[in-house]
């Protein structure tokens, strides 16, 4: 149980920024797409930022504390949602963590270090447990609740590959998570060819995905996520690297939470219309 959810919003956005496809976009939801945050681009009657859709799924879920990592620049979610140490909204209270940029870089260092940075920050929490989801996932509150309630001290939303409403491309991509036969998690294949993935169902015959939702138990992994290594392709310090790291040093200990649902996810231009879609029923 954990009334704390840290959401990830200080990315560069720079899949959704160099994406070109803007077929059925008007020129304000172009340029909003090459200039703002993802978190903050507006949708539904009326105008809402896609924030405030994850915000009441997570008030409704039943947290309380949400701690918002954002990048230095961040004066669009503070004419949003206030500039204060502690700002409101619903019941939720919002505290703002800075994703500094290190030295040498000229974009974020990655979802372990923005994870590693609100530790730093708010220090109670690396005595606590807390829920890390995305600012451009639209989790549904059942997702959310699963997470805040669960027994296990580390866990994640092990979603069927088949329940993602994603085109056949882009789900093979996706990375598969191995769990063992009681559910926990033993490995992640990235990009896995078609003939392997069958070796991958789990007990249930299922091809699992994470959509980036953990829940993270402080005082076990936070000292692997403060010490993540870089990742020696892309250059950043992954959430999934210290989860692995930590599944290796202490087994049977990060539970995948069966989940069959679709997941809206806003990476590039051609997702605007697809999400705008959704939320048209999603508000009904």
């Amino acid at each position: 149980m954990t009334n704390n959810l840290i959401i990830l919003a200080g990315g560069a956005s720079s899949r959704m920024k160099k994406s070109l496809s803007v077929e059925g976009l008007s020129e304000a939801e172009i340029k909003a797409a090459n200039t703002q945050s993802k978190a903050l681009m507006v949708y539904g009657e009326e105008e809402r930022p896609i924030l405030d859709f994850l915000l009441r799924n997570a008030e409704k879920a039943g947290f309380e504390n949400i701690y918002l990592v954002v990048g230095e620049d961040h004066d669009g979610f503070k004419q949003q949602y206030g500039g204060d140490a502690v700002n409101h909204f619903g019941t939720l209270k919002l505290h703002y963590a800075i994703q500094y940029v290190p030295e040498g870089r000229t974009k974020p260092f990655g979802t372990a270090d923005a994870v590693a940075q609100a530790l730093q920050q708010y220090s109670q929490l690396q005595q606590e447990a807390f829920v890390v989801c995305n600012c451009d996932n639209l989790y549904s509150v059942n997702a959310m609740r699963l997470l805040k309630e669960s027994a296990s001290r580390n866990a994640f939303i092990a979603y069927d590959r088949e329940g993602l409403q994603f085109a056949t491309e882009r789900i093979m991509r996706f990375a598969l998570v191995l769990l063992n036969k009681d559910s926990y998690v033993m490995n992640i294949i990235e990009k896995p060819s078609e003939s392997e993935q069958e070796r991958y169902r789990d007990s249930e015959g299922k091809l699992r995905v994470s959509m980036n939702i953990f829940k993270f138990h402080g005082p076990s992994i936070g000292a692997f996520i403060m010490e993540c290594p870089v990742h020696p392709i892309r250059n950043e310090k992954e959430l999934p690297t210290a989860l692995l790291n930590y599944c290796q040093a202490h087994p049977n200990d990060f539970l995948g939470i069966p989940h069959y649902e679709h997941v809206p996810d806003l990476t590039s231009k051609e997702d605007i219309k697809t999400f705008k879609d959704y939320l048209k029923n999603y508000e009904e």
